[in-house]
């Protein structure tokens, strides 16, 4: 280990000074101070470290609380977060920028027992990805959604729910299906055995929910190749504006009829509406149409956005 330099309090105190106060750059500094520039940065680490240099920065407000009553105001939600983001940021720095200053709201809000139901997303993902580890909670964790593919994702709910438990402990109750299958007869096989119907008897009495919100354009679901443009196609001649764990919905928050309702296995939307804490998290003004039918029907009681949603939302 090399040896450190024994600079004293008051040559800290100049080089400090000078680059701190006066201004000067490390080169500058150096012909004053008779040292190499590399010390001369090396001094001012020192000089923090022996608390000579203090930096105080003035709090960030990440929220716009402005934004966060505008919208319980008008959707009759029970809480909001609206997260400010950077000018003209892409999508996901939007979501990390979301997940980063909204997952103490959502930490806060979550219970420390009870059963919570998880859905997939990337949006919930960096919720999800920012939590800390060794809060004292004992939930039982229960995926809201079968996987979407067989390659799975970290932002896949089976993965989500897997990382809640290792950062919180409690259980842990997959529900060990396809998303989407082939078609009616082998969903209706699949939620008959004793297995899945005990974790969906699970999630009808969820004691809160954490879920993303998903737009038909564009569509994580063409992205992972499960549906194609077609099949989007048809869901908005079907009426639909967005999703929650693989279940399409209307304006008005109702599931619409398609075929993808009679092949998804996941928590149905009525079962959602009953969740007395059911956090929905999403993040860019293409969500807006989406989450309006969210709320509109009812299936989410509080709010993770950004501002530049938030403000979409609130001009539709």
């Amino acid at each position: 280990m090399p040896k450190k330099a024994n600079y004293t309090d008051d040559l800290l105190r100049l080089v400090a000074t000078l680059y701190y106060v006066d201004g000067l750059g490390q080169a500058e500094i150096t012909s004053i101070v008779h040292v190499s520039q590399t010390k001369i940065s090396r001094m001012l680490a020192i000089a923090q470290e022996r608390g000579i240099v203090r930096i105080s920065v003035d709090q960030y407000q990440a929220r716009n609380s402005k934004l966060e009553r505008e919208l319980c105001a008008r959707f009759d939600l029970k809480d909001a977060a609206v997260i400010k983001t950077a000018p003209n940021v892409n999508a996901e720095v939007a979501r990390q920028t979301v997940g980063h200053f909204g997952a103490p709201f959502v930490s806060e809000k979550l219970p420390g027992t009870g059963t919570l139901a998880v859905g997939g997303g990337r949006s919930v993902a960096e919720v999800v990805r920012c939590f800390h580890q060794g809060e004292s909670r004992h939930m039982t964790v229960v995926q809201a959604m079968g996987s979407i593919a067989s390659n799975l994702s970290p932002v896949d709910a089976l993965e989500l729910g897997r990382t809640l438990v290792k950062l919180w402990g409690g259980e842990f109750l997959t529900l060990s299906t396809p998303a989407f299958v082939t078609d009616k007869k082998t969903r209706d096989f699949f939620v008959a055995s004793e297995q899945i119907r005990s974790v969906r008897q699970r999630l009808r009495k969820a004691d809160a929910a954490l879920v993303g919100v998903g737009a038909l354009n564009p569509s994580v679901y063409i992205e992972r190749e499960v549906l194609g443009k077609n099949d989007i196609a048809q869901l908005e001649q079907n009426g639909a504006v967005g999703e929650i764990c693989g279940r399409f919905f209307d304006a008005n928050g109702r599931e619409c009829r398609s075929r993808w309702r009679d092949r998804v296995t996941s928590i149905e939307l009525d079962d959602l509406r009953r969740i007395p804490l059911a956090i929905g998290v999403a993040a860019g003004a293409d969500r807006a149409p989406a989450i309006a039918g969210a709320l509109k029907g009812g299936l989410l009681k509080t709010l993770l956005i950004d501002d530049t949603g938030a403000k979409a939302l609130l001009a539709m």
